[in-house]
């Protein structure tokens, strides 16, 4: 393992680098909460590190605002470009196409069959278009990119459909939030009675799983029916 590594940000034709551990400067990127003090190398901020030039201080003005070469250093720590070692670079590249898979499992049907691709067969999908996944890049960025190569091999379709869900009133409160979270709330009537009436707009794939999960919030006294 290399004892650190690059990550750099430009700013219009300015460009800066800075020095990081690596296993640290992942952890926090992707939430951890350990001080950047921890990640940095040092505090200081380059034009070029090979060279061992320093950013000016007007260069460093003109970009972040600031002069403070913490405050700088913690700023592209946040939001530059890192240069990921090997062994990162495969870990991060796995778990984006695991998640890229789960969500098109989870968004996108068969319309042959109204029923979602297994996630296998969407990894193997994958495999024979030879799609490349960004470490780097979020999920929802790379999704409609890896849908329109995977259709020259499985059919995809974004269907939605639209349930009607009566929650009693000693579970309403908690599914409340439940529904927000797993579709698009198109109507809900709070009852005299506190129990909770909602049409929920939802993705045909996940019509399994927000069932079950509806009836494991209310232990299986949810009533759900399906409009559409």
């Amino acid at each position: 393992m290399a004892d650190y590594t690059l990550i750099r940000h430009s700013y219009e034709d300015l460009k800066f680098e800075i020095l990081v551990k690596p296993d640290p400067a992942l952890e926090y990127r992707t939430g951890k909460k350990i001080s950047p003090s921890s990640v940095l190398v040092s505090d200081d901020v380059y034009t070029d590190s090979g060279q061992g030039t320093r950013a000016s201080d007007e260069s460093l003005q003109k970009a972040f605002g600031t002069t403070d070469t913490l405050e700088v250093a913690t700023m592209i720590l946040q939001k530059g470009v890192m240069n990921l070692t090997t062994e990162q670079r495969r870990r991060m590249t796995e778990a984006k196409r695991l998640q890229i898979i789960e969500r098109i499992a989870k968004s996108y049907v068969d319309p042959r069959t109204h029923l979602p691709h297994p996630p296998l067969r969407i990894q193997q999908a994958m495999r024979d278009t030879r799609t490349v996944v960004d470490p780097q890049k979020p999920v929802e960025e790379q999704i409609p990119g890896v849908v329109d190569r995977l259709r020259s091999i499985i059919p995809l379709k974004t269907e939605q459909m639209l349930l009607e869900v009566s929650i009693p009133a000693q579970f309403a409160s908690h599914s409340y939030s439940v529904l927000q979270s797993v579709g698009t709330m198109k109507t809900s009537d709070w009852l005299p009675n506190g129990s909770l009436k909602a049409i929920l707009e939802i993705s045909a794939a996940t019509k399994q799983n927000v069932i079950e999960k509806l009836n494991q919030i209310t232990r299986g006294s949810a009533s759900v029916e399906i409009t559409k």
